[in-house]
């Protein structure tokens, strides 16, 4: 049965950091292109009936780095949550503003709800569930984990139970009809892979 292939992006400066970094268009760090590549090791044998890319430049490269690069197809679905005015600002500081603040219960101010970033999630699996084959999706932390909530029939908000590292591999699919989680944050990053 078919399996949807979760790629996270390499890492950043503010991933690094901790910085929410939604529509801010940054380049991955060296550390985070040689995370790339060692992705695309993992990946090199594996082939998709289609790849789906965030069009913001990390995911991009990732994608490329990884291999993949010539045949993916950009879609806005897959860009990060619309952060808002806490764009850039970290957890720790947007909670001396508002205690006990959450991306997960009280979402960012001016930017989208998680139940918005779901309706993206839900468009981004109708058409991986229409390829013919397995489907590559290069994104974001957020994204990728409202993503996975959504394939289990959960609510968006559900994706705050499943971390995600940068440069990780997930994969969904199905255990007879039901879907999925079939493998979640693999990392690479160490790994020697041949």
């Amino acid at each position: 049965m078919q399996e949807l292939w979760l790629v996270r992006h390499g890492e950043t400066a503010w991933s690094l950091s901790g910085q929410h970094t939604g529509r801010t268009d940054i380049p991955l760090t060296p550390r985070g292109e040689q995370q790339a590549e060692l992705l695309g090791r993992r990946l090199m044998k594996k082939r998709f009936a289609q790849v789906l890319t965030s069009p913001l430049r990390r995911a991009r490269e990732t994608c490329r780095l990884s291999g993949h690069g010539a045949e993916a197809i950009p879609d806005d679905d897959l860009m990060e949550w619309d952060y808002g005015a806490y764009e850039g600002r970290t957890s720790a500081d947007i909670r001396k503003e508002v205690p006990d603040w959450s991306i997960w219960s009280a979402g960012p101010l001016g930017g989208e709800t998680a139940d918005e970033v779901g309706v993206r999630a839900d468009r981004v699996i109708a058409r991986a569930s229409a390829a013919a084959g397995d489907v590559a999706l290069y994104g974001h932390g957020h994204i990728l984990r409202i993503l996975a909530a959504r394939w289990l029939g959960l609510a968006a908000t559900g994706g705050r139970y499943l971390g995600l590292d940068t440069a990780c591999l997930c994969k969904l699919g199905y255990e007879r009809e039901t879907r999925v989680i079939r493998a979640w944050n693999e990392s690479y990053d160490l790994l020697e892979v041949p």
